[in-house]
């Protein structure tokens, strides 16, 4: 293996469950092509052996979180790690005319995706908002878990099934509660969170639930401009038209973790008085769909947040905040 700092090298990387396999493209010409086991070790050596290619970047799709050990291990090692949505990939295969899959093929359509579409280099979040993000996926997983229990309570017809099913609800409970209080005990460890959670929560409809998602899936609130913000989050409109056929707004793509807690805090915002409310009132009036006019108020509500984190001021309920 020789390097060649001249040349462009890009490595592509797919992840299964028991193995990775990886295809190495210097000039978009495979030059090495190998698979290793998903162990620490294994993941180590692999590290060392691409550093001396110098890849512009390693890109690899998202996998349900298969891929954080391999990604840990990279990013540790130097390496410039990039995750993929499965999507943008498989659209890119199918652009090339490559309708196979397999796992080897899955890799060099990886490296070569990277080197033709040049994705844009993110940093990888510090371990404590790692953290913060696993366990907000537990506390959903836990929350859909109990949500099911309460149905089969409703469901059941005997007392002694009734109490088996309630004893899985506590449980559950119980499980929430002790994640709550860690998640309360890293946000208050660090000085900048608790600043940054304190803010966030004088805005309408926004609870901790809300504000530690904000914090873990968007980092960037508070260093991005309003359109940037909204693009990152799948708020911002995308134009249909054609022609002289102009077509519906539509948005699509972006973080639906961070849509769906907006979502949810437009709902609270709208039922209270303010700004918000006012926004959603008027968009109704006009001709609005009520589905519609709440996005609206989310993208709105995104805006002002991003705003308060840039600027460090809590909520301020006037009129000129939220314009139409």
């Amino acid at each position: 293996m020789q390097e060649n700092s001249s040349a462009t090298c890009w490595v592509g990387i797919d992840v299964s469950k028991d193995w990775i396999d990886v295809a190495v493209l210097v000039e978009e010409q495979r030059v090495q092509q190998l698979r290793c086991e998903r162990s620490v070790k294994e993941l180590e050596q692999l590290a060392q052996r691409l550093l001396p290619y110098g890849p512009q970047g390693v890109v690899l799709e998202a996998t349900g979180g298969l891929e954080g050990k391999v990604i840990a291990a990279l990013v540790a090692a130097g390496l410039k790690v990039l995750r993929i949505n499965p999507k943008r990939v498989r659209d890119f295969a199918r652009a090339q005319g490559l309708l196979a899959k397999t796992d080897v093929l899955d890799a060099g359509m990886l490296a070569l995706f990277g080197s033709r579409m040049q994705p844009a280099l993110r940093a990888w979040p510090a371990p404590e908002r790692q953290q913060m993000v696993a366990w907000l996926a537990r506390q959903q997983q836990l929350t859909l878990q109990r949500a099911t229990e309460r149905t089969r309570l409703h469901q059941a017809e005997t007392p002694k099934l009734k109490k088996s099913v309630q004893r899985v609800i506590d449980f559950f409970s119980k499980e929430l509660d002790r994640l709550e209080k860690e998640m309360e005990a890293v946000v208050a460890k660090s000085e900048g969170w608790q600043q940054q959670e304190d803010v966030l929560r004088t805005a309408p409809g926004v609870g901790p639930k809300v504000s530690r998602g904000l914090l873990a899936y968007l980092p960037e609130l508070g260093h991005a401009n309003r359109h940037e913000i909204a693009a990152l989050v799948g708020l911002a409109p995308f134009a249909q038209d054609s022609g002289h056929w102009r077509g519906k707004r539509r948005i699509h793509g972006g973080r639906g973790a961070v849509r769906t807690l907006l979502y949810l805090a437009s709902w609270s915002a709208v039922r209270a008085a303010g700004p918000l409310k006012d926004l959603y009132v008027r968009l109704v009036a006009a001709g609005k769909a009520k589905q519609l006019a709440l996005i609206a108020v989310a993208r709105k509500l995104l805006v002002a947040l991003n705003e308060m984190m840039r600027s460090n001021t809590p909520w301020r309920s006037r009129p000129q905040q939220i314009s139409a």
